[in-house]
């Protein structure tokens, strides 16, 4: 397949097909990785939510299994200051919920765990040297970059606005994920916090390639070969390719998670904060209705998720975050290797007839 407008991605990063799997955290674990890998495409590893031994462990199966490159992707937010106060007037919010549930109010509340990138991660790239290493919330401190780039990977992270995209070139990005509006999980916005100004897909992307000199990856509401085709003929080199993975069945999600991807209409996500504090696109569900699903007096990411745990552990439908994109009902439950191969496919015949 060497007929693709622009092979950029591809020569970059040693990949067959312009196609990016999401690394999405808590859903994704290695056999996603290797059959994307393995069918042409680029795997990514979500590490966020992962021990280091655990990422090792990981790392040490997608090699054991594949000989082609994959990504190891990472948050790299601040962890915020400790707000007792502010911790305590969520919980207490949540308390209604305790009672109507049978959970213990008065246990210590759990902790929520994402980890952003540190040193005991950077030892692990250094280990391992996967081929591509990819951020969320902007770039590590510039050391700890440093010492990723030395061990050969390309760097890749997600851009929400044309801003953010030159930022992310000019502290060296190898390349860059337009991320649209639309796109699940958590949005990669970090120069700002105003969700009013962020912008959709097919939007962003033609004016992230007119306004940087790298590769763009196009990212949101991407679930088909239609959009791969769209974003490749708005420049984008590739696409990231998020929701319509957790359809297939190497995705690890709950049960409630596996129905409401598949019942939900389109209309039915929403930017949501009370999960982890951070905005995200989920499934709108009985506590995005009744806490937010914007809610002010959610604690600082990730600290939020924290006294949801207990709740979600009784009654995940209702109180688990439902990561999906707003193209959720284009997913199609096939395997993670043929999803890559029918995304690429499916896009390179729609190009070659133009």
């Amino acid at each position: 397949m060497s007929q693709w407008p622009d092979t950029r991605i591809l020569d970059l990063l040693g990949i067959e097909l312009p196609i990016i799997q999401g690394p999405m955290a808590g859903a994704t674990n290695s056999s996603m990785v290797i059959a994307v890998c393995n069918a042409g495409g680029l795997g990514s590893m979500p590490a966020a939510m992962l021990s280091s031994e655990q990422l090792r462990d990981e790392l040490k199966t997608i090699r054991q299994h594949t000989t082609k490159p994959f990504n190891v992707n990472f948050f790299c937010h601040q962890p915020p200051a400790p707000d007792e106060q502010r911790a305590r007037d969520w919980k207490n919010l949540l308390e209604p919920y305790y009672r109507e549930l049978g959970a213990d109010f008065d246990a210590p509340t759990p902790v929520s765990n994402r980890a952003p990138f540190d040193e005991a991660a950077c030892a692990v790239l250094e280990e391992f040297r996967p081929e591509v290493v990819s951020f969320h919330f902007g770039l590590p401190d510039k050391t700890l970059l440093n010492r990723v780039k030395a061990t050969g990977a390309k760097i890749l992270s997600s851009a929400t606005t044309v801003e953010e995209a030159i930022w992310l070139e000019q502290h060296g990005c190898d390349a860059i994920i337009a991320m649209g509006y639309e796109a699940g999980g958590h949005r990669g916005m970090f120069l700002s916090d105003d969700l009013s100004t962020q912008v959709g897909t097919f939007a962003l992307v033609p004016q992230v390639v007119d306004a940087v000199k790298v590769p763009v990856i196009a990212a949101g509401a991407i679930s088909d070969a239609r959009g791969v085709t769209a974003a490749l003929m708005l420049g984008a080199s590739a696409v990231q390719v998020g929701t319509a993975y957790l359809f297939t069945p190497e995705a690890k999600v709950s049960a409630s998670h596996h129905k409401a991807l598949r019942t939900a209409k389109e209309s039915q996500t929403a930017i949501t904060n009370i999960f982890t504090g951070r905005p995200a696109r989920g499934i709108v569900n009985r506590a995005m209705r009744e806490l937010g699903p914007m809610s002010a007096q959610a604690p600082a990411f990730p600290l939020a998720g924290g006294a949801l745990m207990p709740l979600r552990a009784k009654d995940d439908a209702d109180f688990a975050n439902l990561w999906a994109g707003q193209a959720l009902t284009l997913g199609k439950d096939i395997g993670s290797a043929e999803l890559t191969r029918q995304l690429a496919e499916g896009a390179l015949a729609k190009l070659n007839r133009h």
